[in-house]
Formats: structure tokens, sequence, C-alpha cells
């Protein structure tokens, strides 16, 4: 059989070493030879010797999470084989996390990850009772993250002399040394959605940057009935 649905880069090769790399844009594959940790759900595909199970957890981080309600958890995958993660065709983006590292992400932008880094779910500090989400997860450590974003991500430097302002729903992910605040901008009102309700930033001020997707993520209802400001990883 032919077509151009046989071309080179959407057929699985075998792996060269264990570990993660991009099928294409929209798809993670990661050849274990051991075990990887990821969100629940996002399995799209494996071959070999893999076993899944839901990832435990400390109490404080499911507290935490339970807190959230945003009902983001992760499952490991153990054993050797090769396994493709995706979520919704989203667009897909490796990051090396080195050891002077810390990246604050939304859990729903995880996707999956080497089980040499460690996650926390912290507090947004400034975030008030904001919407009911107060929480993200932080990665430290070394190796590799795969993150999503619905359409190719905005990388926005910050610095002491120019804080960056995002918006609430469009936020990935930012370096966990920033501070954080939430404004409410009357003002943008009636110029943004419609001119109904009340429009909120995240502020972000230090020295780093921040990821932010060109999208205000799906619908309300596809979400927790907290419609948090940022969602929470955990299992």
């Amino acid at each position: 059989m032919r077509g151009d649905i046989f071309k080179a880069e959407n057929m699985a090769q075998p792996p060269t070493q264990a570990g993660m790399s991009l099928q294409h844009s929209k798809c993670v594959k990661y050849a274990v030879n051991g075990e990887v940790l990821a969100r629940q759900g996002a399995m799209v595909a494996f071959r070999g010797n893999l076993q899944f199970e839901v990832k435990s957890q400390g109490v404080g981080n499911f507290l935490k999470r339970a807190v959230t309600g945003e009902g983001l958890s992760l499952m490991a995958v153990r054993g050797q084989g090769e396994v493709w993660f995706a979520d919704a065709a989203s667009d897909c983006h490796i990051l090396d996390i080195e050891p002077n590292d810390a990246l604050s992400i939304n859990g729903k932008n995880v996707l999956c990850f080497d089980p040499s880094l460690r996650y926390d779910i912290q507090m947004v500090k400034g975030a008030g009772m904001f919407g009911g989400g107060l929480f993200n997860s932080v990665f430290t450590g070394q190796g590799k993250l795969a993150i999503v974003t619905e359409g190719a991500p905005i990388i926005i430097p910050v610095s002491p002399q120019a804080p960056v302002l995002v918006d609430t729903d469009a936020v990935v992910g930012w370096s966990s040394s920033l501070q954080t605040s939430i404004q409410k901008n009357q003002s943008l009102k009636s110029m943004l959605r419609g001119g109904s309700g009340e429009l909120f930033q995240l502020v972000l001020q230090g020295q780093g940057f921040v990821i932010v997707q060109p999208s205000e993520g799906k619908p309300a209802a596809a979400q927790s009935s907290s419609g948090g400001l940022l969602g929470s990883l955990g299992g």
C-alpha cells in the first residue's frame, strides 16, 4: 500500500536509546527501560512488556490536589518497550531540566517526565483565593519533561525592569523564582471577552521567563468545577 500517510516522519522507528523523543510535533515517544511518569490518559499507543499503574504520591501532594479539585493524576509505566503520549493533538515540547532549574508548570500542560525529576505541588504566591486554583507543580532535579501547548508557545523574558502580565487561562508555566500576584484590570473589561465579568491577569516579576500559549484553554465545561487559575499535578 502507498500514500502520503506512510512518509518517513509518520513511521515509528526502532528506538536507538532509552528515554524521551518527539515522534513529531503532536506526539512524544518514550523508549522505556525501567520507568516513566505521565499524566493519566495521555497514552495513545505502546508495544513491548510494559505495565501501567496509578502513581501514588505523598500525603502532602494528595491533600493539595484535593484542595484544588482539578483531578489531574499520574500514572507510572514500567518495564521495557515503547509508549506514545499525546493530548488532543496539542503541540508537544521537550524541556531539559538542569540541577539548578526550577520550573512551575500548570498541571494540565504536563504530558510525561523522567522519574529522575522531582515535583511538588506548591501554592502560587500572591494568588489569594482567586478562582479556587491556588497550586502549580514545581519541577526540579535533572531530566526531561514533556509539556503540551494549544498552538505554538510564546516565551516572554521577565526582568526587574519589565514585569509581564499574562492571561490566567493562557499561562503555561514560568521560572519558579519569579514573584507572582493577581491583578484585576477593570479598564480592559470592555475590550475583552465581550465586556462581561472581571478580567484578571497573573503578574510576574523578577528575573526569568514565562511560557504562554495562544489559547485560553479548553471550554470551562471540560474543566473542573473549581475553574482554577492553575491546575495541579498528582495521582
